[in-house]
């Protein structure tokens, strides 16, 4: 069983504000939500934001202009920037929550000292320059070691967060230090924190529960009902444990939160752009067109090409992950794919 650390009850009314220097690289809506968390505990958060009339906007109006726009900030307790040095140089943690496409032309960027910074990776995809995770991307081509790094797994979902209905979040990290320092500037309120030290397991869980959760779209958008769903997840659990123990052997119980709980939101809420991408397509779309249409990115569909090259490798009978490849790269009928599919699921 990993060690777990919770923390149940929270006093931020009543606690001065932490003076950790930490900053959010990114503007989307789980970089927006993450500033709004941070800013309940510190006193200041640094934001590098993507563009100068994001910045502008946000200074303006107080506000993200694209996403979560119903959050309001106090702009005293911010500082904004889309210089990453900037933010860099300013803050003992760095927190990494671009889309994983960008994290590369973002990260290039950064000329500054940073080997005592804190990395918090909040980023739940491949890095496609290198086809790797976010934590193995910083370890080689930054040389910033695991005792550098945090990875930030849910469930939450942004828009839950805005709207301030209790989330829960665990923060992996190997060191107890940091562990106890990040799970301090996000607990709140509304922000339940776990810690654990599986870093790997907690970042390919959330990486794979996105592929997941476009097949349970692609589910619900060929017709399929919740008794399919409900065993279509059960499945997708099971493969989750079977790839992680290939991955990496770690003392895990996948049916903790960061691992269960994090596909169950992402499979079956709403608010999931995965489980959005995989509707449309169920429902006729092709790819590419449903891709087009979503305003955010599905990491789900970038992640599917190299999980299923990895679990090839490593001999592992994952169907589900095969169909959604099919479906996703190999351009395979939908229909008839999860047809085939049913058969194989228990």
């Amino acid at each position: 069983m990993a060690k777990k650390k919770t923390i149940s009850e929270s006093s931020n009314s009543k606690k001065a504000k932490n003076d950790t220097c930490v900053g959010v690289v990114g503007s989307g809506s789980f970089a927006t939500a993450i500033v709004k968390m941070l800013v309940e505990n510190c006193k200041t958060v640094h934001w590098c934001v993507r563009s100068e009339f994001v910045k502008g906007a946000i200074e303006l109006r107080g506000h993200n202009p694209t996403y979560l726009t119903a959050v309001n900030f106090n702009l005293k307790n911010l500082k904004l920037t889309t210089d990453i040095n900037e933010l860099v140089s300013a803050c003992d943690v760095v927190v990494l929550a671009t889309p994983s496409i960008y994290l590369s032309d973002t990260m290039d960027k950064m000329t500054c000292e940073y080997k005592d910074k804190i990395f918090v990776s909040a980023i739940k995809g491949i890095i496609p320059k290198v086809n790797d995770v976010v934590a193995h991307y910083l370890k080689e081509e930054f040389q910033i070691g695991f005792r550098n790094q945090a990875v930030i797994a849910g469930p939450c979902h942004a828009e839950e967060v805005a709207m301030e209905r209790l989330s829960y979040l665990t923060v992996a990290t190997v060191e107890d230090d940091t562990s106890d320092k990040l799970v301090e500037i996000f607990n709140s309120d509304f922000i339940k924190v776990n810690s654990s030290k599986d870093i790997l397991g907690n970042e390919y869980s959330a990486i794979l529960k996105n592929i997941f959760a476009i097949g349970a779209g692609i589910a619900s958008g060929l017709g399929y009902g919740d008794n399919f769903t409900a065993v279509f997840v059960s499945n997708a659990i099971r493969e989750m444990e079977t790839f992680l123990e290939a991955i990496y052997e770690a003392p895990r119980d996948v049916n903790e939160s960061a691992y269960l709980g994090d596909l169950l939101v992402t499979a079956y809420s709403l608010f999931s752009r995965n489980r959005n991408l995989g509707n449309l397509i169920g429902k006729g779309y092709t790819v590419k067109s449903a891709i087009q249409s979503m305003n955010m990115v599905a990491e789900g569909y970038y992640a599917a090409d190299s999980i299923y090259k990895t679990a090839k490798q490593k001999n592992l009978e994952l169907p589900i992950i095969d169909t959604i490849y099919a479906i996703l790269y190999e351009g395979k009928n939908a229909e008839k794919q999860f047809k085939k599919l049913t058969a194989k699921l228990n």
